[in-house]
């Protein structure tokens, strides 16, 4: 479904992506993984179309989206949940769901996927008057989620899925995450945690520098020492904790 080869992208002068390469099979769920600052959130920005590349190639579907706008890569089926969820704080749930379609294709089915929205996360059907930046953390990055699914997406981007929230919050957007993948919807979870993005994921890619450096299952990776210590930062005390 999406190929990458030899990505490089950045800010300005400030080159952050140096040559990744890495594909996404249909149906697939996979992970991006790395430490802070190795490139995971420029890499999803570039394929979301808000970061044009300096070279290098990504298609989607056969099609090249390497440089094309944001817009047009939601039109093609490939959408983005940003990281800090990016909610409109002021607007109530239901119009922050409904912004997410915005597509002609989506519009015309808005309805029919806000119902399906409701009934993956009941607590928004009984919130949806309720101003979204009084939601909980939790409750705000489901319903960023959900806005991302309501543009009917083929490929959803999900960046830093985690962040910022409490363990059970954690629990409970990683068992919908679940649910959605369920549907046969390829998601690429980019996530600060580590262990709980290479327990969900098919398959991973350790990015370091701004390159891939390693790549294989969720298990594998999870599971190796060398990889673990080298660029996931996480040491022997949490095997036990990452072998459950």
């Amino acid at each position: 479904m999406l190929s990458v080869r030899n990505l490089h992208a950045g800010y300005g002068d400030s080159e952050v992506l140096h040559g990744v390469d890495l594909d996404v099979e249909k149906g697939e769920v996979v992970a991006i993984v790395g430490a802070n600052g190795v490139g995971k959130t420029t890499l999803l920005r570039t394929l979301a179309g808000l970061i044009k590349p300096t070279a290098g190639n990504a298609t989607f579907k056969g099609q090249e989206i390497a440089g094309l706008p944001a817009h047009r890569a939601v039109e093609g089926g490939l959408v983005m949940v940003p990281e800090g969820r990016r909610l409109f704080p002021r607007m109530n749930v239901r119009r922050n769901l409904e912004i997410g379609a915005y597509t002609k294709r989506a519009r015309a089915r808005m309805n029919e996927n806000l119902d399906a929205i409701y009934e993956l996360f009941p607590f928004l059907r009984e919130r949806e008057a309720q101003l979204a930046g009084t939601l909980s953390g939790g409750q705000q990055q489901m319903c960023a989620i959900g806005r991302g699914l309501m543009a009917m997406p083929d490929l959803l981007l999900l960046d830093e899925v985690s962040l910022g929230l409490a363990p059970i919050a954690v629990k409970r957007v990683y068992e919908a995450l679940g649910q959605i993948r369920g549907t046969g919807l390829t998601l690429v979870i980019v996530e600060q945690n580590v262990t709980q993005a290479l327990r969900a994921a098919d398959r991973a890619y350790v990015i370091a520098g701004g390159r891939v450096v390693v790549s294989g299952t969720g298990k594998e990776l999870i599971n190796n020492e060398d990889v673990r210590r080298a660029y996931l930062g996480i040491g022997l005390h949490e095997k036990e904790e990452a072998s459950l």
